[in-house]
């Protein structure tokens, strides 16, 4: 289990505890039920790096304690 931490910079962070063996989609989902807002409507990034939905943590080497971005769209 690894914790990653997501900052939408409008005042909310987000500590999420995930396996890297998930995708950016399951990653999403958890974080749309703390939020409450639609999985389909967020979008996680680092620097200009936008993490497509099908692809595992651990393929983009996302470890523990990790900080990205949240945006909603």
């Amino acid at each position: 289990m690894i914790e990653v931490v997501l900052n939408d910079r409008l005042g909310k962070k987000v500590r999420v505890k995930c396996n890297e063996d998930d995708t950016i989609g399951d990653l999403k989902k958890l974080v749309a039920a703390q939020t409450g807002t639609r999985s389909d409507k967020i979008r996680i990034q680092k620097w200009y790096n936008v993490y497509k939905d099908h692809i595992t943590l651990k393929d983009y080497e996302i470890h523990d304690g990790m900080g990205l971005e949240l945006y909603y769209n």
